[in-house]
Formats: C-alpha cells, structure tokens, sequence
C-alpha cells in the first residue's frame, strides 16, 4: 500500500522554507535593504533632440528608501521626488517640463535611461560629495 501523503512531505517542506527564507530585496527581519544615495551627484546625459552629452546636477537627500532634493539643469531646475530599492532608483523632477531618471546605483555612481516627453536616453551620474548642500 503507497501512502501518498508521505511523496508530498518533502514537497510542501521545501515550499514552506521558500515562503519563509528572505529574498535579495529584504534583511533578515523582512526590511527592504537600500543604498545611501544621499549627497551631490553630476549627471552626464544624452539629449533626445541632439544626442550632445549635457551636464546637470541633482542633490539628494534620503530617508530610507524615499529620496527627495534639487534638481538643476541647463534649461530648468525644481525639486525631485523619488525612491531606492536595493539598487534600482527611480526620481523624477518637479519641473515644467519633467525628467524620470531610472537606473542602477553602485557606489558612488549610477546609469541608466532618463525620459522625457516620451522620449528615452541613457544617462551616467557621479557622486561629488555624500552631504547634500544645506
């Protein structure tokens, strides 16, 4: 006589330490890690008009995965408002015309795309100091 009950132990085990075991994105205590992005950062980017590289700057500040500061470009500046996650962050400028900046955070650097107006192109930042300006 099969027990059927017995196959499926190992089955729902397994499923139940999946469940339970954290994933990349969370600590031990089921907190959702982050990088510290805070400071100034120069952000090199593509035009989507010319494809000309063009220089802009943007001042983070930070709690926890909510990020927040200044935005300052060749043609408009305003505030920003976004998130980190792990590594990927997501900010968008608070302009008349705005910015999404999505990308990938390693140290004191980050690339990615940028869009505006439905328009997409890459962008690379570098941090030049880790305390935003006051």
């Amino acid at each position: 006589m099969r027990r059927p009950f017995r196959a499926a132990l190992p089955a729902a085990a397994m499923l139940a330490l999946a469940l339970l075991t954290p994933s990349p994105l969370t600590s031990q205590q089921g907190e959702v890690r982050f990088d510290i992005v805070r400071g100034n950062w120069t952000i090199t980017s593509k035009n989507v008009e010319n494809d000309e590289w063009v220089t802009k700057t943007v001042e983070i500040h930070q709690d926890g995965t909510r990020i927040w500061g200044r935005f300052q470009g060749p043609n408009q500046e305003g505030g920003i408002e976004g998130t980190i996650e792990n590594h990927h962050i997501v900010f968008a400028t608070k302009t008349k015309n705005v910015l999404t900046f999505r990308g990938q955070v390693t140290g004191d650097t980050m690339s990615g795309n940028y869009g505006i107006h439905g328009r997409h192109a890459p962008f690379k930042a570098v941090r030049t100091s880790t305390e935003p300006s006051q």
